[in-house]
């Protein structure tokens, strides 16, 4: 049997892969500002997650709670999930109105790597806050998710008569 060259990387399956972040987000993580698991809890196809960061200290965030969606869409992880805030918050990454993460403005999104999971992006999203440009930046009101502006595909209306 002999060397057979270079081994190629092992690429695991994307359930595999959404598994391991769901073992390891129930099991918490770090000191526990910042957690993620599953939205719901029968999506077979693992793509609905929610995401909770708790502000950093010495900011505007500190002592905050910020609850967001994650979307894994089936091309996870080689493509980023889609990011919003449901809790109304002021970044410079950050869609005001949508609470939507804006990939163009959010590195990790932007330069999206296949090892980079939901944590990196919570803890990433969390150092964010502590960034000059974003640790003073006027916060809106607290229970103001309610509030939030969500986008929604054509709306399509079927009349029969």
């Amino acid at each position: 049997m002999g060397s057979e060259g270079p081994s190629a990387p092992v690429v695991v399956p994307r359930n595999f892969r959404l598994l391991e972040e769901l073992e390891r987000g129930e099991k918490g993580i770090g000191d526990g500002t910042v957690s993620y698991g599953m939205d719901d809890a029968d999506d077979i196809y693992m793509r609905s997650w929610t995401g909770t960061i708790i502000g950093p200290p010495n900011t505007v965030h500190e002592g905050r709670i910020y609850q967001l969606k994650l979307f894994c869409d089936t091309n996870y992880p080689d493509k980023p999930p889609t990011v919003r805030f449901q809790t109304r918050i002021n970044m410079t990454c950050v869609d005001k109105e949508t609470g939507l993460v804006e990939p163009s403005l959010f590195p990790m999104l932007g330069n999206w790597q296949r090892e980079h999971t939901m944590e990196d992006i919570l803890t990433s999203l969390k150092r964010e806050m502590s960034t000059p440009q974003n640790r003073r930046l006027h916060q809106p009101q607290e229970g103001n998710e309610d509030q939030r502006v969500e986008q929604k595909g054509p709306s399509h209306r079927c009349v029969i008569m």
